[in-house]
């Protein structure tokens, strides 16, 4: 079906990844109040479309490589189920669709989301074929997402939060290099869709992950206890929330190393039942802690 493959080209599934945009709503105490909450639904699919349109670019760039690569193959620019001409045109239609959400949330939002487009071009362009420039630039991705939540709704962000978004992003990055190297060594076939793979090692990608693994569960463990965050929910129980934090980051390395997953960060995070219930789990609890602590 014709409108599957303009699904596929979007790729609504990656939308998930724009949920980045809420961590300002949960954590400013505003998550029931729909003045705030509509704004971040607005912000949200206003990033989506930026996000899609961002997507189309790349497979533009990579469509010949793409067709090396055993899943890539079938996005429908490496297939051919959808010309040029008719993704250039989507990528229109959604920067019309994205134009007025984004400027209805103001400047700082349009100037933010800019800053996300030039970034994502950068390195479709160049640097993603640079040895850690490339896991710098999808974290900066990451935290672009946060910022733009907090500049939706006007309020401010944890610098702790802030690092822990940097440090998680850069942990997935490199478990997808990790994931992506593993399933070149397994077919024994050289790297050819991503020629970054060629500086980096196994080795090397289970070192920078020990690295970003621990920084993020500190930064988190050093957020909940701050004195900031302490004062403006009056509790200190926020800490208790880090055991899922923990058990999410050891759950994702077991998939990469046990099961070969981590080459599609959203297909794990929505299909393996155990970090769902984790996911599921930490939002409840966080939300019962910062609204409804007694």
């Amino acid at each position: 079906m014709k409108l599957m493959e303009y699904f596929k080209l979007i790729r609504i599934k990656h939308w998930i990844k724009n949920v980045f945009l809420f961590v300002p709503l949960v954590f400013s105490k505003h998550i029931f109040d729909v003045s705030y909450s509509s704004r971040i639904v607005i912000a949200f699919f206003a990033f989506s479309f930026l996000s899609s349109i961002v997507y189309i670019i790349n497979d533009i760039i990579d469509r010949d490589s793409d067709r090396n690569h055993p899943q890539k193959k079938f996005r429908p620019l490496a297939a051919g189920t959808i010309s040029i001409n008719s993704a250039v045109a989507t990528a229109v239609l959604l920067l019309i669709a994205n134009t007025p959400l984004s400027v209805g949330l103001g400047f700082k939002f349009v100037a933010i989301s800019g800053g996300y487009f030039a970034l994502n071009v950068f390195y479709s362009l160049y640097a993603k074929n640079v040895v850690l420039l490339d896991l710098f630039c999808i974290a900066g991705g990451f935290m672009l997402r946060v910022i733009a939540g907090a500049f939706a709704i006007d309020v401010e962000i944890s610098s702790w939060l802030l690092l822990t978004t940097m440090f998680l992003s850069l942990f997935l990055a490199i478990m997808k290099r990790r994931s992506e190297l593993s399933h070149s060594d397994e077919t024994n076939s050289k790297p050819v869709t991503r020629k970054v793979l060629e500086s980096y090692s196994i080795n090397f990608t289970d070192q920078l992950a020990a690295v970003s693994s621990s920084a993020v569960i500190i930064c988190y463990a050093l957020y909940t206890m701050a004195d900031r965050t302490i004062a403006a929910f009056r509790t200190a129980n926020l800490i208790y929330t880090t055991p899922f934090v923990v058990f999410g980051i050891f759950r994702y390395m077991y998939l990469v190393h046990k099961q070969n997953q981590g080459e599609n960060t959203t297909e794990v995070m929505l299909t393996d039942r155990p970090m769902i219930i984790t996911t599921m789990l930490y939002l409840l609890v966080t939300v019962l802690i910062i609204y409804y602590h007694s």
